[in-house]
């Protein structure tokens, strides 16, 4: 097991296989790295003594690439790849991305919309009784009716578009086992019901009937309450403690999705992380230019899985869960020291992290028992009173990584949660963190200063940022060095009105920031975020929710945030006069944009006063 598993059928002849266990169909190209998904499913599958072939980015216009391998044994696992294959090819304006981090020389358009589908609808086709598993990013977020941001429409669980046996939902190291070896045993996949963490369609005669039912397919078509009464309890129930079955009526099927699988513990992601990863892309893609999605995570390390800052936008509460888990220090280190011995390695660790970096532990004791508390954040609007900060632990590691031999510098680059870093009475790490992780600039995301958009967005207060950009300047005044914050800000979100977007262009003005990006609202399957958008609703409170849905309206909100470039000067006079803000047009020092606010309002009164005049002559 020291190379990469067999892309084709002549690679599987000279291992000797005249058949294979199952064929791993994805829409990356293949990359044999911990960061990506397929390389783990496929190296934990191997490691089970399973043979798998890897069907990379096939042609979907014809069924050669599909048949190559023959039948496998026990059937195929298809998956879009790391990030959502819409999501892949178009921007959330809608329009078609000109590259792709996860294909050879970044071209784009090497696999089809909605990928999922496209492929397991071929394999049905040609295999009609072969097992087909779906997983991954894709699968994972459209389990159940969905609202579909390209189409504008509420679409059925992709577990019924696709065909599909079996939908393995959420990291899915576990369910691929039990799967694996119960369809080895002789088990049909039909049999397979009551596995955790994964979702099937039977008759609506046979549903079993537990857990909870949401309002049917049909019903989240025709009412926006309704499809928003579904959201919050699909994201209710899922964690792994309290979270119970929830099952969906599609028409004369019935959609179940099973409690979700435990995350796994730390022996069990030791044993994942050590397994015998390539750690780059497949050579076939060496004369293409190599994998562009390989480079900011090639020199990587995750050190642990899951978030409770659960961010209203993000896919990671729905997909990857709340609860925290965490490798082992010795683990982390042994794949550390790896990195060392690679032959590119230039001395630099690019990161130790995970979806938040410093979080470590669970958030509460409280949890471990009774699960995540319902309906109910550990970070916002204000840090849970029963919050547990601590950074010792991470410290600790990452002060052993930096000491390792041939190791120059060990950054952070995935994304440290201020708010929680603040509620740490020790701010050693913090120091730390300023002096030793930082390369030049640290990423944060307060996304808004409004907080009536903070608390749609599920995230903490601008105070927080505020508190913590002071302390961060002072920390690096202190060692000396000239090091930046850079504040990831959002557009467009459901809840920002005109006038709040105005209001952030104004901090902005005031605290000398001048993003160079900002992201638009993506409202992409699986948040509730997303529930906003599509309902203007919040579902929550079934409060209504103000959302900006047209490009121009949008395009209003974006530029403000950028109102110091010259190109975005007619948008952000138009929005300022759309909201009555003439006060910050013209040369004064809080003014957004220079004009001639004044002249154009003297204008209007003196059109007023030569129609008085004329009027008086008449």
């Amino acid at each position: 097991m020291t190379d990469f598993l067999p892309v084709n059928k002549n690679e599987c002849l000279k291992r000797g296989w005249d058949e294979v266990d199952f064929v791993y169909v994805t829409g990356d190209a293949y990359v044999d790295h911990p960061s990506f998904g397929a390389a783990i499913i496929t190296r934990v599958l191997e490691a089970k003594g399973f043979k798998v072939a890897v069907l990379s980015q096939p042609d979907w216009h014809s069924t050669s690439d599909f048949v190559q391998f023959g039948k496998p044994r026990l059937g195929f696992l298809v998956t879009s790849g790391n990030i959502d294959s819409m999501v892949a090819h178009y921007t959330a304006a809608k329009k078609i991305r000109r590259d792709d981090a996860y294909t050879a020389g970044g071209r784009a358009g090497k696999r089809p919309d909605r990928a999922v589908i496209v492929y397991s609808n071929i394999i049905k086709k040609v295999y009609p009784d072969s097992p087909v598993i779906i997983g991954g990013l894709e699968a994972s977020l459209r389990r159940f009716a969905h609202y579909d941001y390209w189409d504008d429409c509420i679409k059925p669980s992709i577990i019924i578009d696709s065909m599909a046996d079996l939908l393995i939902y959420g990291m899915g190291e576990n369910q691929i086992i039990e799967i694996a070896e119960r369809l080895n045993n002789g088990e049909a996949v039909q049999e397979l019901t009551d596995i955790k963490g994964t979702c099937y369609a039977v008759d609506v005669k046979d549903t079993p009937y537990i857990g909870v039912e949401v309002p049917s397919l049909e019903n989240c078509m025709n009412s926006k309450k309704e499809y928003a009464k579904s959201v919050r309890v699909e994201q209710d129930e899922q964690d792994h403690i309290r979270g119970r079955a929830v099952r969906q009526k599609h028409g004369k099927k019935m959609v179940v999705q099973n409690v979700p699988m435990p995350p796994l513990e730390t022996e069990e992601l030791d044993w994942v992380y050590s397994l015998p990863y390539m750690r780059t892309y497949h050579p076939m893609y060496e004369s293409l230019g190599g994998v562009p999605g390989i480079t900011e995570v090639e020199f990587s390390i995750t050190h642990n899985r899951g978030c409770f800052g659960a961010c209203n936008f993000c896919s990671i509460q729905f997909h990857q869960g709340r609860y925290i888990t965490s490798r082992s220090k010795k683990s982390i280190i042994e794949e550390a020291k790896k990195l060392t011995t690679l032959n590119n390695f230039k001395g630099y660790i690019h990161d130790i992290g995970g979806p938040t970096a410093n979080f470590r532990k669970p958030s509460c004791d409280f949890q471990l028992e009774h699960g995540l508390c319902k309906g109910k954040k550990c970070l916002a609007p204000q840090p849970c009173p029963n919050l547990k900060a601590n950074h010792v632990e991470y410290l600790d590691i990452l002060r052993t990584v930096r000491c390792l031999p041939k190791v120059k510098k060990v950054f952070i680059r995935s994304g440290i949660r201020y708010d929680y870093l603040l509620e740490d009475k020790d701010d050693t790490f913090f120091k730390e963190l300023v002096e030793n992780h930082v390369s030049g600039q640290l990423k944060v995301a307060p996304e808004h200063c409004s907080a009536s958009v903070l608390d749609k967005m599920g995230k903490p207060h601008i105070e927080a940022y505020i508190e913590f950009s002071k302390r961060y300047f002072r920390y690096t005044g202190q060692v000396n060095k000239e090091q930046y914050l850079v504040p990831y800000l959002m557009s467009s979100h459901p809840g920002s009105t005109l006038d709040d977007a105005i209001k952030l262009a104004c901090f902005l003005k005031k605290n000398h920031i001048k993003p160079e990006q900002v992201q638009d609202f993506y409202p992409t399957p699986g948040t509730i975020s997303t529930c906003m958008f599509y309902t203007e609703l919040d579902p929550y409170t079934m409060e209504p929710v103000y959302v900006a849905k047209t490009p121009h309206d949008k395009a209003l909100q974006r530029a403000l945030l950028q109102y110091y470039n010259p190109k975005n000067k007619q948008l952000c006079e138009e929005a300022l006069k759309r909201a009555h803000r003439y006060d910050l047009i013209g040369g004064g020092r809080d003014c957004l944009i220079q004009g001639t606010v004044n002249n154009y309002k003297n204008q209007k009164q003196n059109n007023r006063n030569n129609y008085g005049r004329y009027r008086k002559r008449k």
